[in-house]
């Protein structure tokens, strides 16, 4: 049940475009990827730090929670996320020590991977979310 590293860092921004063109030309950070992920109401972009990512964050309507987290607190760093060996073992040995999750489930996020979140009230204020690979038939 390790902990293996900082899968990413989760930055909310208005416009995928215009932001890269910060962490890409300006940073020089190397990009990897974009996609949609409808059921969550985002667009994204990972680009490669080191055995990390940067995950860029743009939201596709005004329900999206990457909207009303802008709305709300402006553009910027909105959660970080860990790798872990098993989603469901964390989640079980976290939640016995008091742990809040969002969400009642595990679910499929972006970049293949299941994910869940944990409630900033359990983390001194921060967004943190737990990440796994799919395994090759779950996909």
């Amino acid at each position: 049940m390790n902990l293996k590293n900082i899968e990413h860092i989760g930055i909310a921004v208005q416009n995928l475009e215009e932001s890269l063109k910060f962490y890409q030309d300006i940073l020089g950070l190397e990009f990897l990827k974009q996609e949609t992920v409808e059921s969550q109401g985002v667009k994204i972009a990972f680009l490669k730090v080191g055995e990390s990512k940067i995950e860029l964050l743009e939201p596709l309507n005004e329900k999206s929670t990457i909207a009303r987290f802008i709305n709300k607190n402006g553009q910027g760093i909105h959660h970080f996320a860990i790798l872990v060996d098993s989603i469901e073992d964390k989640i079980k040995a976290m939640q016995a020590q008091g742990a809040r999750l969002i969400g009642d489930k595990v679910t499929v996020g972006a970049d293949n991977m299941k994910i869940i979140f944990i409630h900033p009230k359990t983390t001194n204020g921060v967004l943190l979310e737990l990440c796994e690979p799919l395994a090759k038939e779950e996909k």
